[in-house]
């Protein structure tokens, strides 16, 4: 049966749908010898390589969800010949993951690996709704007014943020909780209310908490694994 390029990529664990379209446009993807355009069909015993290494699904495939505490300094990339300090060569996991998702460099805390592309935009699709929960520190004592501010939503990147829980932890620390994530989002939240964020850590996504020492990283459990796809029964998986 004939699937589409970019879900194929996704069921042998390559990447994420989302990834494997930027390759194929980057034309770093082909089937048989030839680039594909997004949307191309795989048939049986096609040949499929990216960047010159063959891809062949496996017939039998076991999924993979590692709950990851990224340290500061690692970057939340695959490629790793353009970033050294790359969180596949951090790991060193004997088998093909992939991030679900970014940290930037600057933050440390949870982030998922997998080799499950299906999972990746249930997760990260900000319509769905999954939550995802941050401690941060900032420069100066925040006020009731950073609090409400935060919360009620932050105009930065030309839209206004969703409005989020956000509580007051100490006079410079606070925790918020997304729904959404826009790129470098707390950091452009702060800064736009004048404070400059000093550390960043996430200690949640959905149901998965942190609960592993930094730089060290485990499988979920069954109970996990049974929550969080109770979690994203109803969520699509279609990219935005």
């Amino acid at each position: 049966m004939a699937i589409r390029i970019n879900k194929y990529l996704s069921e042998v664990g390559y990447c994420s749908r989302r990834v494997a379209d930027r390759l194929i446009e980057e034309g770093k993807v082909t089937i048989n010898g030839e680039i594909p355009e997004i949307g191309t069909k795989v048939e049986e015993g096609d040949q499929v390589e990216v960047k010159g290494q063959r891809i062949e699904k496996s017939a039998k495939q076991k999924k993979i969800y590692l709950a990851f505490n990224k340290p500061i300094g690692i970057v939340c990339t695959t490629d790793r010949k353009v970033e050294p300090n790359n969180v596949i060569d951090f790991i060193k996991y004997p088998k093909r993951v992939f991030p679900i998702g970014r940290l930037d460099k600057l933050s440390e805390g949870l982030i998922f690996l997998t080799n499950d592309g299906d999972i990746v935009n249930k997760i990260l699709r900000a319509r769905n709704n999954h939550e995802k929960e941050y401690i941060v520190r900032v420069n100066r004592p925040i006020n009731h007014d950073f609090i409400q501010s935060m919360s009620n939503g932050v105009e930065i990147l030309d839209t206004i943020t969703k409005d989020c829980f956000v509580k007051q932890l100490g006079q410079k620390k606070f925790k918020i909780i997304l729904t959404q994530g826009l790129n470098r989002q707390i950091r452009r939240m702060c800064e736009s209310l004048g404070y400059k964020v000093q550390s960043l850590k996430r200690v949640r996504i959905m149901n998965i908490k942190l609960d592993v020492p930094t730089g060290k990283y485990r499988e979920f459990t069954k109970e996990e694994l049974l929550k969080l796809n109770g979690l994203l029964e109803n969520s699509s998986k279609t990219y935005e």
